[in-house]
């Protein structure tokens, strides 16, 4: 077993004499937050990292400032998994799931039959963009591969590996042709490449550091690494966005809901269980329009 960095991250690489980039995203410690959050079996917990892993690589492909989210739907067993990473690299995640319909070794299929995934991409400024595409590989990295080549012009390939602990991720990606302009050699690299990578286990990815993982697929090429990115878990929840949820209400239903509350409502953050009470001198505050920077005195 090699060391990794005690941090999550991403790092690119390019090849030299090809006209391919690639990434690889390990994630740890961020990976633990989210599985801390809620009791999920294992193979929730191996797709909710599969997912983590795709949109870290994901954040770390597409230029944009704002949020990634990539949400899958099915009628199965796991009706909602979803994923946000922010162009700051902050990454949180959640699944819903049907423990008593779950067995040990299930896997996509099973878990989400028929599922869709969805890929939102939320910009600060500028116009929001979503494209959808069926579930139906046999995996996560096989779904998401045919996303890319229904929806891009350049070849794009994913290999994602989670075992509750770790969560790995690699990318292959075609740039647009500059070294190799000849259509055929083009395809021929291409090829050459993603071959090489279809090699690499799951225990070697979720085992070997960065460096190991190249040598030991593209020895033989010039493959120039990159800085490492950092990631990190964090929610994006806060007690603001919680009384904006309220204020949506309108005062009148805000002030019965409390009532209905035996006098405090609370609203918990389904990402990371953080909990929101806020009692009718709150809600009062904010209708009108004094903020919500801390509760009110009246609660003990």
């Amino acid at each position: 077993m090699h060391d990794f960095p005690d941090i999550d991250y991403t790092q690119r690489f390019i090849f030299d004499e090809s006209d391919v980039r690639g990434e690889l995203v390990a994630l740890e410690r961020s990976y633990a937050e989210v599985l801390a959050k809620h009791p999920y079996p294992e193979p929730v917990a191996q797709l909710l990292g599969e997912m983590l892993a795709a949109a870290a690589l994901l954040v770390g492909t597409l230029k944009f400032d704002g949020l990634l989210v990539l949400q899958a739907n099915s009628n199965g067993p796991v009706p909602m998994l979803m994923v946000e990473c922010s162009s700051d690299r902050e990454i949180r995640g959640i699944a819903r799931y049907e423990e008593s319909q779950i067995a040990p070794d299930a896997g996509l299929r099973d878990l989400m039959p028929d599922g869709i995934l969805t890929l939102t991409i939320d910009p600060r400024h500028g116009k929001r963009y979503q494209g959808v595409v069926a579930l139906d590989g046999v995996d996560l990295s096989e779904s998401l591969t045919s996303y890319f080549a229904l929806s891009e012009q350049l070849g794009t390939r994913f290999w994602l590996n989670a075992d509750g602990t770790r969560a790995r991720g690699l990318l292959l990606q075609q740039l647009p042709a500059d070294r190799l302009t000849d259509p055929q050699d083009r395809e021929a690299s291409w090829q050459h490449v993603t071959a090489l990578a279809g090699t690499l286990t799951a225990e070697e990815l979720l085992s070997l550091d960065n460096e190991t993982v190249l040598h030991r697929l593209f020895h033989e090429d010039a493959v120039r690494m990159f800085d490492i990115q950092p990631l990190q878990f964090r929610c994006s929840c806060s007690r603001e966005r919680s009384a904006n949820a309220l204020a949506s209400l309108g005062m009148e239903d805000a002030q019965q809901l409390v009532i209905e509350h035996n006098g405090a409502v609370e609203i918990d953050c389904q990402f990371c269980n953080q909990r929101y009470l806020f009692d009718a001198t709150d809600v009062a505050q904010i209708f009108a329009g004094g903020g919500v920077d801390s509760p009110s005195d009246t609660r003990h």
